[in-house]
């Protein structure tokens, strides 16, 4: 029995997820004017930035600049990535009222990335769950690694079942699986997530898979069937993941968006507002859109500014 959605909600991740891991350092006046323009497209939630250590991510060593200048509109969310209290009390300090932490189902990803094991990693957010619980701020928990590590292979299901669960005990009202080197296929996908809905409610529960081998439309596809409804991806297709060799970069948020409308499903988008935004972005890092919408739909003489 399918449980297909009648909506969903596309979390766009390109200005964080997306920009971290492109080569081009974008101006913090571009970043600011990439989420002015996804704010236009219909989008519901738009992550901004990460108030990372600008140390590990240089790209977003603007992260109070950009937060700071966006307009933000009535009824978007604007979470943005904060990895421990330091990050949060910059976010904090402009206005940031939605924050995001991230863990990975992998022992040997964190190690490798956070220097800590799962279990430390989740600790170190306590802090911060508690203090965001003090002030009223909804946190996001991503989940990384679901269908497979770069540095160990496999990833027990049970690891991704006690971490989703863990982080929706702490306090995360909504969990976000990433498949983040793009291995999965859509039955293990459907797998994964069903092992992880037993424990923690489908409502609460997001998608975000990268298109390394071209599964991603066909993995989300499988999810939604067993009745998610909200999906993470990148305008244009950008980035991917700088600790994962071959991570081509997220699905992008146009080719999700016009599945999901040929299936009759809503999500409030303006499909040729986001795949021009795209293009736009596009040429900003001068390259091709990543999106196949976005190429498939371009005006012969280019867009409008």
């Amino acid at each position: 029995m399918s449980r297909m959605p009648a909506s969903v909600r596309i979390v766009e991740v390109g200005p964080r997820d997306g920009l971290q891991n492109e080569k081009t350092l974008v101006p913090t006046a571009t970043k600011i004017e990439l989420i002015d323009r996804l704010s236009a497209t219909g989008l519901r939630t738009i992550e901004a930035t990460s108030f990372v250590s600008p140390k590990w991510v240089p790209q977003l060593a603007d992260a109070a600049e950009v937060f700071s200048g966006i307009a933000r509109r009535a009824g978007i969310a604007y979470p943005v990535l904060v990895p421990n209290e330091t990050g949060y009390e910059r976010a904090r300090a402009v206005g940031v009222e939605e924050i995001a932490v991230f863990t990975a189902a992998s022992e040997a990803f964190n190690r490798t990335n956070v220097n800590a094991s799962i279990d430390e990693s989740l600790q170190r957010f306590a802090p911060v769950l508690a203090r965001a619980r003090a002030d009223g701020v909804r946190v996001r928990g991503y989940v990384s690694t679901v269908l497979g590590c770069p540095y160990q292979g496999e990833v027990p299901l049970a690891d991704v079942v006690r971490v989703s669960r863990t982080l929706h005990a702490m306090g995360c009202y909504e969990i976000s699986l990433g498949d983040t080197i793009g291995v999965g296929t859509p039955a293990r996908a459907r797998a994964m997530l069903r092992a992880v809905a037993a424990e923690v409610p489908m409502p609460a529960l997001a998608i975000h898979f990268h298109d390394t081998y071209g599964q991603a439309l066909a993995n989300i596809l499988a999810c939604l069937e067993e009745g998610v409804a909200v999906v993470d991806a990148a305008v244009a297709g950008t980035g991917g993941c700088p600790y994962a060799r071959g991570a081509s970069g997220n699905v992008a948020s146009e080719d999700v968006a016009y599945m999901l409308h040929g299936m009759g499903i809503d999500t409030g988008i303006d499909l040729d507002a986001l795949a021009a935004t795209g293009r736009w972005l596009a040429g900003v890092l001068g390259r091709e859109t990543g999106s196949r919408v976005g190429r498939a739909t371009a005006p012969a003489g280019g867009d409008a500014a």
